[in-house]
């Protein structure tokens, strides 16, 4: 009898993870032979070296998914960087250099595509990395990003491991954050216009102008890309990436502005009112699309549409609003 597959998931309670945890517990029911582990925070703390070294030890998985962050958005990028630092950097140390101690040979590592520079080409190709300044409202959480991709890479370089890291565009859908003050865009306007279209409000305001365009990936198919990288025999992903280059972008490779997306989502959940735009507030990056051709080149792409995305995240919101209140 073949021996199952163990697989460790960090960070299987979050958006990515969740989803991601969902298609290995299908594959467990079709037959395939593996076995998940998952820890919650309260039973392992990924900031703790100490513990997550004695935990990879001990149970010695096959398979690493780092899919674990402290993750929020402009507003909370900006009044708590020290937090967004020092935390992800710590996560991706602790687990990327506890699996390569414990001899775990295979690990994907989940980042964003705020790696890139603020003037980044457009499309952003994976070449584009360290090419330019960062986006100064996520630069903490982005150079954690980075330092997780060089840690994989310094890695595979010292000891031959097969470490990944795949970078998506901006995720969305069930398991989102939908906090008032503290989500990214668009479950913050989910959420926004969900209520306003429920207590008849006349008008909904919108940080920055609305003319910065936005990549949009739904977290299913986030999870089945990252699979299907980690799954990639390493002599194909070689011949698609250029020596050493452990990163591989993730997105739909459509774009649209933020005044377009308001107007989708209040389309969507029924708000009739106007729609108003606080230009005192900050834009972020004026345009940020993945270059994905070559993950499209090995065989993958995205297949939920944003109309569809959407609206299915709009309903999960409304199942689970009462719960995610704050």
């Amino acid at each position: 009898m073949t021996r199952p597959i163990r697989i460790f998931l960090a960070g299987h309670r979050g958006m990515v993870g969740s989803a991601i945890l969902r298609r290995l517990q299908a594959r467990q029911r079709a037959g395939e032979p593996i076995e998940l582990l998952t820890r919650s925070r309260t039973e392992l703390d990924l900031a703790d070296a100490a513990a997550v070294t004695g935990f990879l030890q001990a149970e010695r998985p096959d398979v690493v998914i780092l899919a674990a962050a402290k993750v929020g958005g402009i507003e909370a990028n900006n009044t708590r960087p020290a937090e967004f630092i020092a935390e992800n950097l710590a996560i991706a140390l602790n687990v990327i250099r506890g699996a390569q101690e414990a001899g775990v040979t295979r690990l994907l590592n989940l980042g964003s595509s705020c790696i890139y520079p603020r003037a980044a080409p457009q499309p952003i190709p994976e070449e584009a990395l360290l090419t330019g300044p960062l986006e100064p409202t996520n630069e903490p959480y982005a150079i954690a990003k980075i330092a997780a991709i060089k840690l994989c890479e310094s890695f595979n370089r010292q000891y031959g491991t097969d470490y990944r890291s795949v970078m998506p565009a901006n995720l969305y859908g069930p398991g989102d954050n939908f906090h008032p003050r503290n989500s990214h865009v668009l479950p913050a306007l989910i959420r926004r216009f969900d209520e306003a279209a429920e207590t008849g409000a006349p008008e909904v305001t919108i940080w920055g102008t609305g003319t910065p365009l936005r990549e949009f990936l739904h977290v299913d198919d986030m999870a089945e890309a990252a699979l299907f990288v980690l799954d990639l025999p390493r002599d194909i992903l070689a011949a698609h990436t250029q020596p050493m280059l452990s990163h591989i972008n993730v997105g739909s490779g459509r774009e649209i502005p933020i005044a377009d997306l308001a107007r989708l989502v209040a389309r969507i959940t029924g708000f009739t009112g106007a729609i108003r735009f606080d230009t005192s507030q900050p834009d972020g990056t004026p345009r940020k699309l993945m270059d994905v051709k070559r993950l499209a080149n090995m065989g993958w792409s995205a297949k939920i549409g944003l109309e569809e995305g959407v609206t299915g995240t709009w309903k999960w919101f409304r199942d689970h609003r009462d719960s995610l209140r704050t």
